[in-house]
């Protein structure tokens, strides 16, 4: 069973301040895109750390959306990626596209 992304953390820090929630989602949905599209920009060019730094970055976001799975597969690939191997990218690139779908609706 596939867990899917919620903003269920977000509402858990927000509380009933509901402009901090919507300040919070407003902050992924404006990062989340540049950091999708910096990855896919390092991957197809074969710069390993620069890869493996922006999946470091990602992979908060994972977390923050309640996607633990995903998230210690983040942190696998991206030790993979300091070793120069790219084995899992097709699924990060499954789970990017999961999350930008998501994050893209809310």
């Amino acid at each position: 069973m596939q867990v899917l992304p919620n903003i269920d953390y977000i509402k858990q820090l927000a509380g009933d301040d509901l402009e901090f929630e919507q300040q919070f989602i407003s902050i992924l949905k404006d990062e989340f895109p540049i950091e999708h599209q910096e990855y896919l920009d390092h991957v197809e060019n074969d710069r390993y750390k620069e890869t493996a730094l922006i999946v470091h970055k990602i992979n908060h976001k994972f977390n923050i959306l309640g996607l633990e799975e995903s998230y210690h597969f983040a942190q696998q690939y991206e030790a993979d990626l300091k070793l120069e191997n790219t084995d899992k990218e097709t699924e990060f690139k499954e789970i990017l596209n999961l999350v930008g779908d998501y994050i893209t609706k809310l």
